[in-house]
């Protein structure tokens, strides 16, 4: 079979490798794209676009619920069409994704290839019956939920991030098997869809990377929500009980009987099967592709973007990995990934903004620190809101003033926390934002004023 022959090859049509190859295309140069599921990969189909959409649902739930706080009254209770809030999400998802292969059909020189993608030499691909050849190409493979091997886990039928996009039905008790970033977004939108919401995790603490006062905040507004929490469970093991799944957790209590069980215990790299192997491709042991600083693998002429190179998990991450090859390749600028500042959300309601260094990396550096903070029931915004749970914090170098790191779960935290981390990008000190003038009302207001009255950390 003769080979096709392109200037590259782009395996997976996600958040990296669709504006990468309008970046390619744009460049005069002939691309193979290769999708074997959804072009937009997790974010448009069963990330962040979809999740979000639903859990703007369960917010607009939770205000009407609480719309007497506010002095407005409603006729009657306020329910929930659950298959309603999934044909919105499943339209404005659809639309996302109609949007990028419109994109895609209208490159000059791009040929998107629907299948399984898998390397039979440094330079030559396989999908299907077509056999592709370029000197350069690029993957953008993402992951996917990890499912460990826990007692029971094969004798019930259990969700996962992405299963959850599908399901049809309001579960009447969901058992969420983990206790962070995904988990706790999908515990807190069913409870306010009206579902009973339990929380296996086993660490001592939910979202066990984030500092302990934002975990301890967290769980104060799960729980405060009604969704019941169990940390430090040692043994998770899963059996039928009728029409439900009976999920243990820990020797000497009540298992957790619920009618849904989600699994949300990590993410795998989806490099297992893409034959790395004959083209010499390094992974490490967990299967992530290993890259250098400028994202170039182990052979040249091959890159790895995404999710697949453990250099972060995010849309965010993804998009920037995109920005750093093309940058390096077409634009003669040395961009790389150390430049990147660690940056996250947890989009519960409130959400969690963070950036930088938490205050555990900080103690850890044995650097001299200062640190601010101030609840949000002494935010001003927050407070004519009437959603006064959370705080914000920040972290800045003693001798130099360099910014090291921001919390803001509260209020629009997702957004405010950009004003410390665009700082953070500038190289400015803490002085520039305990000068700045910010704009009342606003949760972002009082970063300044904690600027100003920081104090050693202990």
């Amino acid at each position: 079979m003769t080979a096709k022959t392109f200037d590259a090859i782009i395996i997976g049509a996600g958040q990296a490798g669709t504006p990468l190859a309008g970046r390619l295309n744009a460049a005069g140069m002939s691309v193979a794209l290769i999708e074997r599921k959804l072009v937009g990969g997790t974010c448009v189909n069963t990330g962040c676009i979809p999740t979000k959409t639903m859990v703007a649902s369960a917010y607009a739930a939770h205000l009407a619920r609480r719309a007497a706080d506010y002095g407005v009254t409603l006729g009657g209770p306020v329910g929930v069409d659950y298959k309603a809030i999934k044909a919105r999400k499943d339209k404005v998802s659809g639309a996302s994704r109609t949007g990028l292969e419109t994109w895609i059909a209208d490159m000059d020189k791009c040929t998107l290839y629907r299948g399984h993608a898998r390397f039979e030499s440094t330079k030559t691909v396989r999908v299907g019956d077509d056999l592709l050849t370029a000197e350069k190409i690029f993957l953008n493979t993402g992951g996917r939920a990890s499912v460990p091997d826990l007692p029971g886990i094969h004798d019930i039928d259990y969700l996962t991030n992405s299963s959850m996009m599908d399901l049809d039905v309001l579960p009447r008790h969901l058992v969420v098997v983990g206790g962070s970033y995904i988990s706790l977004e999908f515990a807190q939108m069913f409870r306010r869809f009206g579902a009973e919401v339990t929380v296996i995790e086993k660490s001592p603490r939910l979202t066990g990377r984030e500092d302990e006062d934002v975990s301890a905040a967290i769980l104060s507004i799960l729980e405060n929500e009604g969704i019941t929490v169990h940390t430090g469970a040692d043994d998770i093991g899963f059996a039928r009980q009728g029409g439900d799944i009976a999920v243990t957790f820990s020797a000497g209590k009540a298992p957790a009987i619920g009618s849904h069980v989600l699994l949300a215990l990590g993410r795998t790299p989806n490099t297992d099967d893409l034959g790395l192997d004959k083209a010499g491709v390094e992974v490490d042991k967990r299967g992530f592709v290993v890259v250098d600083d400028q994202l170039r693998t182990s052979v040249p002429g091959i890159w790895a973007m995404g999710d697949c190179n453990g250099k972060g998990a995010f849309t965010h991450t993804s998009y920037n990995d995109y920005e750093i090859v093309a940058a390096n390749l077409l634009d003669n600028d040395p961009r790389k990934v150390s430049d990147r500042i660690e940056a996250y959300a947890l989009y519960i309601d409130p959400p969690l903004g963070r950036c930088g260094m938490t205050e555990a990396a900080v103690k850890k550096s044995s650097r001299r620190a200062l640190v601010g903070q101030r609840p949000m029931t002494r935010v001003g915004r927050a407070v004519e809101k009437g959603e006064t749970q959370g705080f914000m914090k920040i972290l800045a170098d003693a001798d130099t003033g360099e910014i090291l790191g921001c919390s803001v779960l509260g209020p629009g935290g997702d957004e405010a926390v950009h004003c410390v981390l665009d700082l953070m990008y500038a190289k400015a000190p803490i002085s520039t934002l305990a000068r700045a003038t910010h704009i009342h009302p606003n949760v972002s207001e009082l970063l300044p004023t904690i600027a100003q009255d920081l104090k050693p950390l202990a």
